[in-house]
């Protein structure tokens, strides 16, 4: 006699955490990155106190986070870059099924990152904001990816390890490497990390944060 042995059961995935990518070198938006870098680095060669706070922080290079309140009006480059952001932040927030209440996203803080050879940026997330995101500027060969947490890890308790060849999805720590061009965008409570920069010249990027006021008028 046969034993009576249940069949398979399935699996139902829960609680998503979604990163939204697009890769904007060689479409219309390719000769404002190649103006964007020329912008980001005279702003930096001239923005003294940015260098300052970055040193103090130990940051190996440069980030206008301190220094430069809002880019887009000192430099025409950055007022077009906030146009084209304004328009990816909305097919996020619509991606994402965000009930905006008629609102859109509205950008809050936009600053440049200069990442020197051997520089990294420790685990962090963005407060205060509802998503936030980084346009890769310049990525030379060997520039550091862009790793995100699960969320889930202060949780785990006694989880074994996955295996090295398990969906990125059910990996605890996913790295994603860009190139000139790529744009990111995620929800800001997402934790993330910039590991090492094995690169031999700088990588250059602009992050930002964009809220929506939900509030009643």
């Amino acid at each position: 006699m046969q034993p009576n042995i249940p069949a398979a059961g399935s699996l139902t995935p829960l609680f998503v955490t979604e990163v939204y990518r697009t890769d904007l070198a060689g479409t219309s938006a390719d000769p404002l990155i190649t103006r964007l870098e020329a912008a980001c680095r005279r702003i930096a060669a001239e923005d003294k106190k940015g260098w300052e706070w970055s040193a103090a922080q130990g940051y190996l290079g440069y980030t206008s986070y301190e220094s430069i309140v809002d880019p887009t009006k000192i430099d025409p480059d950055f007022a077009e870059l906030k146009a084209l952001l304004d328009v990816q932040a909305l097919i996020f927030a619509r991606l994402m099924e965000f009930d905006l209440r008629g609102k859109v996203p509205t950008l809050g803080a936009l600053w440049i990152n200069i990442l020197d050879p051997n520089g990294s940026h420790g685990g962090h997330t963005h407060p205060h904001s509802v998503f936030s995101g980084t346009i890769y500027i310049s990525v030379p060969e060997g520039a550091s990816a862009l790793q995100f947490e699960d969320p889930r890890l202060g949780f785990m308790m006694h989880a074994p390890q996955r295996l090295p060849n398990a969906r990125p999805y059910r990996q605890v720590m996913v790295p994603m490497a860009p190139a000139r061009g790529t744009l990111l965008l995620w929800e800001s409570w997402l934790r993330h990390e910039v590991p090492t920069n094995r690169a031999k010249t700088p990588r250059i990027s602009i992050s930002f944060n964009y809220d929506v006021d939900l509030r009643t008028s």
